[in-house]
């Protein structure tokens, strides 16, 4: 597979997943440009879902322009961002893959996200939706401090 992309379920062929490889892939690489570009123009980013510290009134970010500042906000502050995905399931336009996304810090530390992601696609092959399923308080009891 792709470096920072450790993946141990279904490989079936199927756009929606083919969809979330390449945005894990973009994300473990720190390819913004390239991850934003996965996006339909009308495209929106829950991670998590709900209100969160990343996005307060958990409507999501929206568009490219919400999109990329999600990316700016969460993932920019990462030195490293690896997925870890032990199952996906997919169905219609979307895949529920579920696994862990492991942060690593610039103090040294590292957190860990336990959840299931869930991507939904365009028949362009565009992430219409990227919705992220777990608790952010349950990933910051994770934290391990840098070894």
């Amino acid at each position: 597979m792709v470096e920072g992309v450790h993946w141990s379920a279904s490989t079936e062929p199927h756009p929606a997943r083919d969809a979330a490889l390449k945005s894990m892939s973009a994300v473990a690489r720190g390819a913004k440009d390239e991850w934003v570009a996965l996006f339909a123009p009308d495209g929106v980013v829950e991670d998590p879902v709900g209100p969160s510290i990343f996005d307060p009134d958990g409507c999501g970010h929206h568009g490219h322009d919400g999109i990329a500042a999600f990316w700016d906000l969460a993932i920019a502050q990462a030195d490293r961002i690896e997925f870890h995905i032990h199952d996906s399931f997919a169905a219609g336009s979307e895949v529920a893959n579920v696994g862990r996304i492991s942060t690593f810090l610039p103090d040294g530390s590292t957190m860990d996200a336990e959840g299931v992601f869930v991507y939904h696609v365009a028949g362009s092959g565009l992430i219409r939706s990227m919705r992220a399923f777990w608790e952010f308080d349950r990933a910051m009891k994770t934290v391990r401090p840098a070894e």
